[in-house]
């Protein structure tokens, strides 16, 4: 067999030479010689244990066993299953065979023999058929084994088991009985079935139907829930590999033992103070429980929407928020990631649902007399804590709260109102009787005096979700005055001046070590420029609130040409700059969109202005962004990681493809990065169109508009009217030009390494290419204008040609019944003659006969005595002619006619008399 022969030639590679290759593969060959062929059955027993021993030490030697080996213990299992002891041994020797042997030091394309091993038993014909059959021998070894051998071949070759078991006749059914075996074959059996339903959607279904949940709950309760050990831990991932992307499986498990079982784990029993790490980890899974119940399914799901909110409504009707801010708010001893989780959890839990908020904003923790609204508690924990998992993860609860909840902000702001400035600079250990919004203002000012504004950067998270796409509360927050940090300093001034100085403070702080913060400050601009983004979107009072202090502006120009920023901080200040653009409703002079354009356009240049956009956009914070994507799974190998996490570690923002801090990812959602995009495209537009037309109607009276001394009034109106069609004309000429170039600007970001003459003679050619093209437009329109009239002259055409041809066929049916009603009435006659003449005759018919015969005989006799007529008028006018002539010759002519008649009449009458 050429892959056996290829692994025979492995060994030689492993151990260096072909020699010791050889060796180990005579070795093998030996004792499995004496294991087939032996006659005495000590001698095959000590074979055995020698090939177990030498196969789980040696690399070589399990190469060697997978090239020869596996048929001849394959045989042992089959046909020698009353020896015991030998099944036991091939059952280890296989184990052996599949596990791999660690070693210090390898090179990384080390040939893996375990992996190899585990190809070729897959490959077997009937092995996994065989190992499911031995789960129902009686002794306790062989089963312990086989499903040890079978989590072995599971993890190196799922795809191929997951198939064979599929097609084995109660494959799941043996499986899911060995729950109910001893603690230990159960625990074996559990950890098989975790990695069987990882990814195999049908198993899933089948280990459900077989009673799953009922039996890892089971097992949940009799382990002491989440003070249980590593089986809940194996337990609770079963069942989250049979929920996350099952919808079905979901909905079973809510209508039949409901979600109070899931709930149950995250009760802290004992004391509430003692959190091990395999606590951690149950709470960490129940929690991940909880969330994919609240996914609903995976997307392609037509379900998943509907099945996802009966889940959320049916979690807050078993109290879980309860229990969830028990975890993350109140529980200070509870781990960071424990705390984590649940604020995320909760979070999810009330995004998108309206009933969920109100739930929320009205639960109040603690007691009496330190009794205080829930949302206050978790934003003191966002301000305090000194991890940024625990604030990103509070932060996540507000964005979730805020969201498309008028209300809800309205009502946060509602409370935005400045203390005296005793309370303002009061540390945070008196703030448990402030407001919300209170507490919020007295983070968003304590650090200046601190020297630290990590805490102001914080607030001005939450700030920035309170305030977005809410124009009342943006309206309302201009409004805030605050007090100088002390009282000599001089009036009051508004919050977003408070912010802004704060931003630039940022670059020049240091932190409470007093070293410079500027690992720090890597995103405390940022955040700050996403609220001053956020607040001034959609907002003209906002912008002019910002551009009241003149300051404001010059800094953020100073800070989109700053080198030393990040990609990031240039371009939100260049998005901000471009707000104060494109929603500026001011007419004061200086202040203005035109002024504000202008002062760009001097200072920074509009194509290095527009250069800051295309390379925030290229930066990896926003190139990577995505919507929420499903959390990682927790399994065994994940697990301890997840639980010992404490904070996000700063330098590993080295890893990171760009200077951005990591926090920055979590802070800059999909929703903030759309809303950048949407708003680089309206800043180009609106800076195209201030370049295309006139700052305002300004009155100029050159020398050339006073009338001359001695020039009449008609040469002066002449002479200004052309010099104002000229003016005109240049002022057109000039705006085009403008336009042109803004527009080509504003999409290209301008060609900054072309010289100045191919710039000038490039805007020349685009004027002209500009002009052909108008031209080239009108033509076109004049084309279509043409074309439409020739449809519509053809579409009458066609109009009259179907009604001709319309009235033609009426004719004709017409004709065709004029015909057939004439057949009709001909037939009719021919049937009443027909009748008339066999009925008995009556006077009326004959005397029509008669008339009908007489006319007839009349108009022939006429006919002849016409032409009789004729006749003789023919020979009379000869008669005529002959007389006259024989008048002239004297001859008597009565005398010559004397006669004529009777001659004609005798021979007649003697022929009368002869007859």
């Amino acid at each position: 067999m050429d892959l056996v022969s290829g692994y025979k030639g492995v060994v030689g590679l492993v151990f260096g030479n072909e020699n010791s290759g050889s060796n180990e593969d005579s070795y093998v060959e030996r004792l499995l010689d004496r294991i087939s062929n032996g006659k005495l059955a000590e001698d095959r027993r000590s074979a055995m244990i020698e090939l177990q021993a030498i196969v789980a030490e040696s690399r070589g030697a399990q190469l060697a066993f997978g090239a020869m080996g596996f048929p001849v213990m394959l045989a042992v299992l089959k046909e020698e299953r009353d020896d015991v002891e030998m099944v036991r041994g091939a059952l280890e020797t296989l184990v052996g065979a599949l596990t791999p042997i660690e070693h210090a030091k390898g090179p990384k394309n080390e040939v893996q023999p375990a992996l190899m091993n585990t190809d070729l038993l897959s490959r077997e014909a009937d092995s996994i058929s065989l190992l499911l059959s031995l789960l129902s021998e009686e002794d306790f070894y062989v089963r312990y084994y086989t499903l040890q051998l079978l989590t072995a071949l599971l993890t190196n070759s799922p795809n191929r088991l997951q198939e064979a078991i599929l097609t084995i006749p109660r494959g799941i059914t043996r499986l899911m009985d060995m729950l109910m075996d001893r603690e230990v074959i159960r625990n074996e059996a559990l950890l098989l079935l975790t990695y069987l339903t990882r990814e195999a959607e049908e198993i899933q279904k089948i280990v459900v139907f077989e009673g799953a949940f009922e039996k890892i709950f089971s097992i949940i309760k009799e382990e002491g829930g989440s003070e249980g050990g590593v089986v809940v831990q194996d337990c609770l991932q079963l069942l989250n590999n049979l929920l996350r992307t099952n919808a079905s499986n979901q909905i079973l498990l809510r209508e039949t033992m409901g979600f109070d079982p899931v709930i149950s784990i995250l009760k802290l029993r004992g004391s509430t103070y003692n959190f091990t790490q395999q606590k951690t980890i149950n709470l960490l899974s129940a929690l991940e429980t909880i969330n994919l119940l609240m996914m609903g399914g995976t997307e392609s799901d037509p379900g998943k929407d509907a099945n996802k909110l009966t889940n959320k409504a049916t979690l807050v009707q078993k109290k879980v928020l309860d229990h969830l801010l028990l975890l993350g708010v109140e529980s200070q001893w509870a781990p960071v990631a424990v705390r984590c989780a649940a604020l995320q959890c909760i979070g999810d839990l009330i995004s998108g649902q309206p009933k969920n908020l109100d739930i929320l904003a009205t639960k109040v923790l603690g007691e009496e007399p330190q009794m205080e609204p829930a949302l206050n508690s978790i934003l003191r924990i966002l301000l305090r804590t000194s991890s940024m998992q625990e604030f990103i993860a509070a932060d996540y609860v507000f964005k979730s709260f805020c969201e498309k909840n008028f209300d809800g902000q309205t009502m946060l702001a509602s409370t935005l109102i400045p203390q005296p400035h005793s309370m303002t600079h009061a540390p945070f250990e008196e703030d448990v009787n402030m407001s919300f919004g209170s507490m919020l203002l007295h983070g968003l000012t304590l650090s200046e005096n601190d020297g630290d504004l990590e805490t102001c950067c914080r607030a001005a998270s939450v700030l920035s979700h309170v305030l977005k796409d809410n124009v009342q509360c943006k309206e309302r927050v201009i409004r805030i005055e605050l007090e100088p940090p002390m009282p000599s300093l001089g009036a009051t001034e508004p919050l977003m001046h408070r912010m802004v100085k704060y931003m630039a403070l940022a670059s020049s702080m240091k932190n409470k070590d007093g070293k410079s913060s500027t690992s720090g400050n890597l995103y405390v601009q940022p955040i700050i420029l996403k609220l001053l983004v956020t607040w001034l979107a959609d907002c003209p009072n906002a912008v002019h609130c910002f551009l009241d202090s003149r300051p404001h502006l010059t800094y953020l120009l100073e800070l989109v040409s700053n080198s030393s920023a990040t990609v990031c901080t240039r371009g939100l200040a260049a998005v901000l700059l471009g707000e104060c653009v494109i929603y500026n409703k001011s007419n004061d002079n200086g202040k203005d969109a035109f002024t504000v354009v202008d002062t760009i356009s001097q200072k920074l240049g509009l194509t290095s202005y527009f250069l800051k956009f295309d390379e925030m956009q290229k930066s990896f914070l926003f190139t990577s962004v995505k919507s929420a994507q499903p959390r990682k799974a927790l399994t065994r190998s994940t697990a301890a990681s997840m639980a010992d996490i404490e904070d996000v570690d700063e330098n590993d923002s080295s890893d990171q493809k760009d200077e951005d801090h990591p926090i920055l990812s979590a802070i800059f959602d999909v929703q903030f990065v759309n809303l950048v995009k949407k708003l680089e495209g309206d800043i180009r537009e609106s800076i195209v169109e201030v370049y295309s037309h006139p700052k305002s109607k300004v009155s100029v009276v050159p020398a050339e508009l006073e009338q001359r001394s001695g020039e009449s009034d008609g040469e002066y109106i002449k002479r200004l009217k052309t010099f104002v069609e000229k003016q005109c004309s240049e002022i057109q000429d000039l705006l085009s030009r403008n336009s042109l170039l803004a527009e080509d600007l504003a999409k290209t970001g301008g060609g900054s390494n072309s010289q100045p003459e191919q710039r000038v003679n490039g805007g020349l050619d685009r004027v002209q290419v500009e002009k052909l093209r108008r031209d080239l437009q009108e033509a076109s329109q004049r084309l279509e204008i043409l074309k439409t009239d020739k449809a519509k002259i053809e579409s009458e055409a066609s109009m009259y040609r179907n009604l001709a041809g319309k009235m033609e066929s009426d004719l004709k049916s017409l004709s065709d019944a004029y015909n057939s009603l004439e057949q009709a009435n001909l037939y009719l006659e021919k049937e009443l003659r027909a009748l008339k003449s066999g009925g008995p005759p009556t006077i009326p018919d004959v005397e029509a006969i008669k008339a009908a015969a007489r006319e007839e005989a009349q108009k022939d006799s006429e006919a002849e005595l016409n032409d009789l007529l004729v006749c003789l008028g023919q020979e009379q006018s000869r008669v005529e002619k002959l007389s006259a002539r024989l008048l002239e010759l004297g001859e008597d002519v009565d005398t010559l006619l004397e006669g004529i008649g009777d001659d004609v009449g005798q021979p007649e009458e003697g022929e009368e008399e002869e007859d």
